[in-house]
């Protein structure tokens, strides 16, 4: 029978005392006093208490600390220069060139890396120390010589990340910089204007391949600092890295996470069946991993991770930011059977694999964007992009510079024309707060754009009927009849099918909408899976055919300017969708991707700025799109 849910502001407490959405590891609990009053105050707000907001960030920024930065001309800018950037300031970039964002950003993670951190400042300092290990000098008398010197430093920090051994003793100067980077994030750090939070990123490259996360704290610095970061040189299985994570938070009573990102470059290892002992992941293991990592970084500039032409062929926009020529430093190419294992869609078909098996899903992950920019500017904008390190900072000879240098064969080099201008993670949240934000990415209410700010929400449950999308409380209806992004569903009564409603609203400055799709995957009693892409609502008008799908949305863009006209798309869309393919009996997620109409990409900006001409290979005009975190289904056991 299909049950009574919210029909006004007014409910009987004990229709609200037992409802809860999101995961039950992270349960966000809809009171009366949250949702309505059976007395209500005149002021339909007064002790209302669930997220409004959406709050734009970036959890993933490097700055000279880290050493690849500081090694590939980023020498001058810190964690403050990238804090004022973020919160709206203009800076002056490693090229001289000034830098400002359209907006200011809510909050920014530093994440410099844990192996070598603030080592580089140090050895362009000439400290004395670092000069007399042998290294030391030897780092130092390259350093000195210039780009192609800096260069060699870079290539031996790549070749001690894939061997996961550090050639030098820095843990005074790790000591001492993670002091300052925890005592500067909470200096400006402004509770309901801007967050800055204490992180970093651990680096594990085995053989090239990555495995990278970005470690964030809740906490402030006087419970971040009592650690040291811990790095791939101490361990480059995620399991150890999880293990020191729980000790923090057993020695501190503190909350942190990981974000793992860019499976896309691991050649299969992110997502894998086994663990990095080569053991069959364990319900134990999926515990721990869905403890500690409850986010998955979907898109960056080293290419876009939520899925692969040859994983879902029948998706037309696939093949978005491909980077499949070789793993992360250019080593190896993936095979067909690694992919799988490098994609956040094919993950999730696996996650449901394996909880068959074992009883836990160790890859039930929510989806953000960030920029991985090792620049200290945190700037996602096609129109406005520095580059993924400070040599691709904007120049007429950039884009065909080289990015990564493969070591075994050239065909594996990976050029910056390759490099995306994105991406940022959009946060539903009370607050722009630490707690708030941190409480929110945990619930996985979250989801990853390539740059654009969009604003997407997404609730999806058994109660939601017709027009409710056009309600004028649609996100408290949501919490109470449905659940949000990252929530889970459980257990359909007969004739009933999952109902997902969604609005989306286009960047103010950015471009009008095509359409709204729905992702589904799902599980087979035989332990095979399967995906479809639902065009749920598209612009201008046009009709979804029969086979589901719709003629293009159009070209505005002119190359000569570049620019482009929002004279077709739509700046507002609302989407109800019914699952017509439902199956109480098979687990299943569904996520929300919103497309953008056709605009230039930062090359077609640099080709006109510097007057360059370039092949025909580099992409000139893209489609900018976003992600939610999906939504699980369950049957009742």
């Amino acid at each position: 029978m299909k049950k009574d849910l919210l029909l006004s502001t007014r409910l009987p407490a004990a229709a609200l005392a037992s409802l809860v959405v999101s995961s039950a590891a992270f349960a966000l609990e809809v009171t009366p006093q949250q949702v309505g009053e059976v007395q209500p105050e005149y002021s339909p707000h007064v002790n209302e208490s669930f997220p409004q907001r959406v709050f734009w960030g970036d959890t993933h920024l490097h700055t000279t600390y880290s050493p690849d930065a500081g090694m590939l001309k980023n020498f001058d800018l810190g964690p403050e220069e990238a804090y004022r950037m973020a919160r709206g300031e203009q800076v002056t970039a490693n090229n001289g060139m000034q830098a400002k964002l359209v907006r200011p950003l809510d909050f920014l993670v530093v994440s410099d890396h844990s192996e070598y951190m603030g080592l580089i400042p140090e050895i362009r300092g000439g400290n004395p120390d670092l000069l007399k290990d042998p290294v030391g000098k030897q780092w130092y008398d390259w350093y000195n010589e210039g780009e192609d010197g800096q260069y060699k430093v870079f290539l031996n920090f790549a070749e001690d990340l894939s061997n996961n051994t550090g050639r030098i003793e820095f843990s005074k100067i790790a000591r001492s910089t993670w002091d300052y980077m925890t005592e500067t994030a909470d200096q400006y750090n402004n509770p309901g204007s801007f967050t800055a939070f204490i992180g970093y990123e651990w680096s594990s490259t085995p053989k090239g391949d990555n495995l990278h996360r970005v470690v964030i704290f809740k906490d402030d610095a006087d419970k971040a600092s009592r650690v040291v970061p811990f790095s791939s040189f101490d361990s480059a299985d995620p399991e150890d890295l999880w293990k020191f994570l729980a000790d923090y938070e057993d020695k501190t009573g503190g909350r942190v996470m990981a974000i793992p990102h860019n499976g896309n470059v691991s050649n299969g290892a992110m997502f894998d069946t086994e663990t990095r002992s080569g053991e069959p992941i364990s319900a134990e293991y999926a515990k721990m991993r869905m403890r500690f990592e409850r986010l998955h970084e979907m898109t960056q500039m080293k290419g876009d991770s939520e899925t692969h032409p040859m994983l879902s062929p029948e998706d037309e926009f696939a093949d978005y930011g491909t980077w499949d020529k070789a793993n992360l430093t250019g080593e190896a190419s993936p095979t067909p059977e690694d992919l799988p294992g490098s994609y956040a869609r094919s993950a999730l078909k696996r996650g449901m694999q394996i909880e068959a098996e074992v009883g836990a899903n160790p890859y039930k992950q929510g989806f953000i964007g960030s920029t991985d920019s090792h620049t200290s500017l945190a700037t996602a904008g096609e129109m406005n992009f520095f580059g993924k390190a400070s040599i691709a900072e904007p120049y007429a000879g950039r884009w065909d510079h080289v990015l990564i240098q493969s070591q075994t064969d050239d065909s594996l080099t990976t050029y910056n024309y390759e490099t995306l201008a994105a991406g940022l993670a959009g946060v539903w949240a009370e607050e722009n707060t630490r707690e708030s934000l941190f409480e929110a990415m945990e619930r996985r209410e979250t989801y990853a754009t390539t740059g654009t700010r969009m604003t997407v929400r997404n609730f999806c449950g058994f109660g939601f009927e017709s027009g409710d999308v056009h309600r004028s409380d649609f996100a408290r209806h949501g919490y109470v009849t449905g659940v949000p992004m990252g929530g889970e569903l459980n257990g359909a009564e007969e004739g009933m099918a999952p109902t997902c409603v969604i609005r989306a609203l286009r960047d103010p400055d950015g471009a009008n909408l095509d359409r709204l799709q729905i992702v589904k995957g799902w599980l087979n009693p035989d332990g095979s899976t399967g995906e479809q892409v639902y065009n749920v609502t598209v612009s201008d008008g046009r009709e979804i055919k029969p086979d589901g799908s719709v003629d293009p949305v159009g070209n505005t863009v002119d190359l000569s300017i570049p620019s482009y006209t929002n004279t077709i798309g739509d700046a507002l869309m609302f989407g109800e969708w019914t699952d017509p393919d439902f199956d109480p009996s098979k687990p299943s997620f569904y996520y929300v991707r919103v497309l953008e109409i056709p605009t230039p990409t930062w090359a077609a900006k640099d080709s006109v700025f510097f007057g360059v001409e370039m092949p025909d290979e580099v992409p000139m005009v893209h489609q900018e799109r976003a992600y939610t975190s999906p939504i699980w289904y369950t049957p009742e056991s």
